[in-house]
């Protein structure tokens, strides 16, 4: 996802690095051009490749964004989790390579997380400013939020940026917009989509008369533009659920059990989003409506108490839509191999590009003003 605006730049990505072969071919077919290295970076020969044919390119920039399932509040929120070590490998690599820049990306709560390091426990910020602060300066700030950058979502990313020392600048920021785009102005004209029930075409039908056209009229937005499939029970208690409410809250209509017990959960899932803001950030299970926040926000279609109310779009968000409020291309090539939940993944996962592409266009800035001080 970072480099879906690079290009733009003439930023080129010499290399990446990718363990899963299935996230490594979407990426190869995406950019072809680049060189993948397949394989766990934890391992030697990896590593050694990454090295030595960054140092044969001469790169320059490395943006390492490594796993952060063990301190997501998505994820098991384990601060030993081992996938949290990946970060110390990562580190190993860019001593080696001694880039100019270097981007680093992650949760933020990566900023509280430990990890081992020389025998003592010590926050994941602190590790990597013993390990680096010598040869880069840091930017001032390290915490940002991308709704403040023109992106319709919420989402708060730890990034460490960092210059080599020899350079004699400091890479911040750009400065944020002071426009936040809420999802009425995002999804602003897109049609309205019914779910396909996973109990069958027929009982979809049942419950959604107009479910073949709105998916034709979907279509016509886009390939992916397409009814999630989901559960009619699922379906059922957010069709009683306002826009920005979750299911829990409804008296009746809330999410139960079969035997028809409670069921108990963060007060995140089963969540329409709100139209009078950005989306939340997004997560690797974005289509799965008991997820954290990831309920389209819903037309209210029959106005009433609970039980006669109706809203619109009882659904996860269509890949579509998860391209907009990403700030991804609308065209991005995605190959049409690739499975669905494979894709929603990668989307939830990645940093909105927009963000990225905002960063380094403030990178390539700082460089023409310093040329141009050692040139006068």
């Amino acid at each position: 996802m970072q480099k879906a605006y690079l290009k733009n730049l003439n930023v080129e990505i010499i290399a990446a690095n990718e363990i899963k072969e299935e996230r490594a071919k979407f990426y190869s077919y995406l950019y072809p051009s680049t060189k993948m290295i397949v394989g766990d970076i934890t391992s030697n020969k990896i590593s050694k490749e990454i090295i030595n044919y960054s140092k044969s390119k001469n790169v320059n920039c490395i943006i390492a964004t490594p796993p952060c399932q063990g301190m997501s509040i998505a994820g098991n929120l384990n601060p030993l989790d081992k996938r949290n070590r990946l970060i110390t490998y990562a580190i190993e690599i860019i001593k080696k390579i001694r880039p100019k820049f270097i981007m680093l990306e992650n949760v933020p709560l990566q900023l509280t997380t430990k990890i081992k390091y020389k025998g003592k426990i010590i926050f994941i910020p602190e590790f990597i400013k013993a390990e680096l602060n010598t040869m880069y300066n840091f930017n001032d700030v390290d915490l940002i939020k991308t709704m403040d950058y023109g992106i319709p979502q919420m989402r708060k990313r730890n990034i460490f940026l960092l210059v080599r020392k020899d350079m004699n600048f400091l890479w911040n920021f750009p400065k944020p917009t002071k426009k936040i785009i809420n999802l009425r102005q995002a999804l602003k004209n897109i049609p309205s989509l019914d779910p396909l029930l996973r109990e069958g075409y027929n009982e979809t039908l049942k419950m959604f008369p107009d479910y073949e056209k709105k998916k034709k009229a979907g279509l016509k937005i886009s390939k992916f533009h397409y009814p999630p499939t989901h559960s009619k029970r699922h379906v059922e208690w957010m069709t009683k659920t306002p826009s920005g409410k979750t299911a829990f809250d409804n008296k009746y209509n809330f999410p139960r059990k079969k035997n028809g017990k409670r069921i108990s959960g963060h007060y995140n899932h089963y969540r329409r989003h709100s139209w009078d803001k950005p989306s939340r950030s997004l997560t690797q299970n974005n289509g799965v409506i008991s997820s954290l926040a990831c309920v389209h926000p819903g037309h209210c279609l029959v106005a009433g108490n609970e039980r006669k109310r109706i809203y619109s779009d009882p659904r996860c968000f269509s890949i579509y839509e998860l391209l907009i409020v990403s700030s991804l291309p609308l065209n991005w090539n995605i190959p049409t191999w690739s499975k669905e939940h494979e894709i929603r993944k990668i989307i939830g996962e990645g940093i909105p590009a927009l963000l990225v592409k905002n960063i380094f266009k403030k990178l390539l800035l700082n460089l023409q003003i310093n040329t141009h001080k050692l040139a006068s």
